[in-house]
């Protein structure tokens, strides 16, 4: 038996043997590590990637001067190189570890954190460069012994000291590139910007020197926010009265995209696109407004001109995208016209050229101040065909959602100009295209790479261009686009195209493979461990992922909600941040023209936090596409999802999608550990926890629909419909493991609990809240009613209407 002995021993030695260090570089600053604009003259070590520019380098060498000068000869010639070493360890991308500086509430040390071999020769032949370092008493004090003197200067994380530092292959392979997980997802952090946003469905800048930027709500409004994520009390637009949309999750009409003139700052126009109804008829509009004479935070409101109204034969499909390229032209992406199938005359209105709907338009909406409101740019690829609208630039398209034109590389500009689009599937696949004129995009024939219409996709004459990526549902179920990436402050995110999805709120990248013109796909992950512990840095984020953005210097974000309802203020903006390598110091900074504010300027005040969880090794689970029968957590705590089908964890509604480690096991199932099962007893029944509900009909638990019950301090009873509605309809459901509520019943439409007290009364709630007794509600058992208005619940695994 000494075999199996043998191999336990070392599986135990192997389970409790400590873990390697996990990088985390870190600046003195707090900041990561950068690659200087220039070489460095005396810490030539680091010249590649560091912490210090040349004028640190040059302080340094100054400093170097000023204490070599107080060595005689023989201490300068046998320590001058290791007073070196360790003035330049303030420029190791470990600096902060070295200097203990990890937590900014804890002194800095003056001496680098030494290995206790390198600290012992130290000792023995150049003690005396440590005095000319440091004034530190205590090691002053401790100067004649050897053995406490190293152990003041030792690190408690051995795997950070240095000169072993150097060599530690666990630290140093990949430093300075974007952190991957084992299976090569790559692990970014996010800074909050603003919060409870109402579906923010747009985020702009005005590329007018003042580094504002702008955000929309589905509802109609649209706020300023100043370079300090200030916002101003006063909306920048508000035609909440005139959009057309619901509070239903799911609605994808309304108030859908803004966009700046590109001579915003001298001809004042800004565009937009929403919903609205006109004698019964639902549309969507495009329309034109001034910005105020006397407020350049505010939109003249009746500056208003319509510029193009299209009829919406369905409440969906709506598109909702808004551009301006290069040569100034005003893209609009429409959607198919909503349904499914594209079902709308022959071959469906994306591959009829005379319909506007499931298009890229391109019009001219230049020196429109007298005469028509716009014109045909001249080189529009269907001018001269009499069958085709003129505004057509491109076409086959079913709902385009979120489009952007790459800036180009930052020094080479190449890329520059590229159209990016995200176009939602139908059925089974979700695809992103880049968008050329005149070009056929396949809907309704194809869908991704696969054939949907199989009579049209076997058509010699669609002549069609396949996207770059597509993906199956089992990814995601509603592309939102993004972009690629050209800002300053995270370099070696350079060139990848950012994107995500709507429903399974995964966040995905693609890479151009210059030789082959091919794009390679990378999932992003939220850092774990260290890979976020910076000062300002989160790792989770609100699941359902409606927009992307870039601020005026081209740095990305994205939007997203816990409750996808254009009236639920759960929307948050988040800032994309590798914290693998950063611009040198000063390279980024802006200097924002100055903003005359007339409205009072609400602080941000940032609510989300940095999740510690550190994954553990699991098995793969096999796809589902339902929820959990157990509870849903908490939509404002994150959560740890179970992995999909494609060896990711996409978030469930309603929740956070954090570090991406995996799902505890349920409460109900087994655990590991002898429980009184195995000691032949039978296990007590828990119960319920104050808050619990369940649902009940014709006297027997319902399964998704009921009367609505709830348990407090130890007994059950029903709820009263005052005030009830679909908010607090949404809370119960989700506490019942129901991603989707139908809608909220009245009048004991699902019975009379008159054998139960009356618990609940007058109940409101905003649609978070983790049980109903966080919601506003008259007091226990304070009631003005009778069970005749017993309130209910009709709940849903089904999906929402995609966007």
């Amino acid at each position: 038996m000494r075999g199996p002995r043998a191999a336990l021993a070392l599986l135990l030695a192997a389970a409790l043997a400590p873990r390697p260090a996990r990088p985390h570089p870190q600046c003195l600053d707090f900041k990561p590590p950068f690659r200087p604009p220039r070489g460095l003259a005396f810490c030539r070590r680091y010249a590649e990637f560091g912490c210090c520019d040349p004028s640190r380098d040059r302080a340094l060498l100054q400093r170097f001067y000023r204490l070599s000068a107080r060595l005689d000869e023989r201490t300068y010639a046998a320590c001058a190189g290791h007073l070196q070493e360790l003035l330049c360890q303030e420029c190791s991308p470990y600096a902060a570890h070295l200097y203990d500086a990890e937590d900014p509430s804890t002194p800095v040390r003056t001496i680098p954190g030494l290995c206790q071999d390198y600290c012992r020769q130290l000792w023995h032949s150049c003690r005396s460069i440590f005095r000319a370092l440091s004034a530190d008493p205590e090691l002053t004090a401790l100067e004649n012994n050897m053995a406490k003197f190293c152990r003041y200067l030792s690190l408690e994380d051995t795997d950070y000291c240095f000169p072993h530092l150097l060599a530690n292959q666990n630290l140093n392979q990949n430093l300075g590139l974007v952190t991957a997980d084992a299976e090569g997802c790559l692990q970014l952090c996010l800074v909050e910007v603003a919060n409870g946003l109402r579906n923010p469905v747009a985020m702009v800048h005005a590329n007018d020197g003042t580094h504002r930027f702008f955000i929309a709500e589905q509802v109609g409004l649209v706020w300023t926010y100043l370079p300090d994520r200030s916002r101003l009390e006063k909306p920048f637009l508000n035609i909440s009265q005139a959009v057309l949309t619901s509070p239903w999750e799911g609605d994808e009409r309304g108030f859908l995209c803004i966009v700046f003139h590109p001579k915003f700052k001298f001809n004042g126009k800004v565009y937009v696109y929403y919903s609205v109804e006109v004698h019964y008829e639902e549309r969507i509009r495009i329309s034109e407004f001034r910005i105020s004479p006397t407020d350049m935070n505010a939109l003249d409101h009746g500056s208003e001109r319509i510029i193009l109204e299209i009829e919406e034969p369905a409440s969906n499909h709506n598109g909702g995208e808004l551009l301006f390229g290069d040569d100034e032209y005003l893209y609009i992406f429409t959607g198919d016209g909503g349904m499914a199938g594209d079902p709308f005359g022959t071959f469906g209105n994306a591959q009829n050229k005379s319909a506007l709907l499931g298009k890229v338009l391109r019009i001219d909406v230049n020196n429109n101040d007298r005469g028509p409101l716009y014109h045909i740019p001249p080189d529009n690829p269907f001018v001269s065909d009499p069958a085709a609208r003129p505004e057509v630039y491109a076409y086959g398209v079913r709902n385009m959602w979120r489009c952007s034109f790459d800036r180009g590389d930052p020094h080479t500009k190449e890329g520059k100009g590229r159209l990016f689009c995200g176009d939602v599937g139908q059925n089974k696949y979700e695809e992103v295209d880049i968008v050329e004129k005149g070009k056929n995009y396949g809907w309704r024939a194809r869908e991704g790479f696969s054939c949907y219409d199989k009579k049209l996709c076997t058509n010699s004459s669609l002549d069609d261009v396949l996207p770059i990526y597509a993906y199956p549902h089992k990814m995601g179920k509603s592309v939102t686009g993004g972009y690629v990436y050209r800002g300053c402050e995270s370099p070696n995110l350079n060139g990848l195209y950012i994107f995500g999805d709507f429903m399974s709120g995964r966040l995905m990248s693609l890479k151009e493979d210059h030789a082959t013109g091919e794009w390679h796909y990378s999932e992003i992950c939220m850092g774990t461990e260290q890979t976020c512990m910076f000062p300002g840095l989160i790792n989770n984020y609100y699941q359902y992922i409606i927009s992307f953005a870039e601020d005026e210097a081209g740095e990305l974000y994205f939007l997203s909600t816990g409750v996808p309802s254009a009236t639920a203020p759960n929307g948050v903006v988040y800032k994309v941040v590798d914290t693998s390598r950063t611009a040198p110091p000063g390279k980024c900074q802006v200097e924002p023209s100055p903003v005359k504010v007339k409205s009072k300027r609400i602080p941000f005040v940032p609510k989300e936090k940095f999740i510690m969880k550190t994954p553990t090794p699991h098995p793969r689970l096999k796809t589902t596409t339902e929820a959990p029968r157990g509870g849903v957590p908490d939509p404002r705590t994150p959560r740890t999802p179970a992995e999909d089908g494609a060896g990711r964890a996409p978030a469930r509604p309603g929740t956070r999608t954090g570090t991406g480690s995996p799902a505890a096991p349920s409460s109900g199932g087994p655990r590991p550990g002898k429980g009184p099962e195995e000691k032949g007893q039978r296990r007590k029944k828990k119960p319920p926890v104050n808050g619990a509900v369940r649902l009940m009909r014709q006297g027997r638990r319902g399964r998704g629909r009921g009367r609505v019950e709830v348990f407090i301090d130890g007994e059950w009873g029903t709820v009263c419909d005052d005030g009830w509605g679909l908010p607090a309809a949404a809370v119960v459901c989700r506490q019942l493991g129901f991603p989707y509520v139908v809608r909220a019943t009245k009048k004991a439409e699902f019975g009379e609990g008159s054998s139960l007290r009356i618990l609940l009364d007058d109940v409101q709630c905003s649609g978070q809240e983790r049980t109903l007794l966080e919601c506003s509600h008259a007091g226990v058992g304070t009631h003005n009613c009778s069970h005749e208005e017993d309130a209910g619940v009709v709940c849903s695994r089904e999906e929402v209407t995609d966007w």
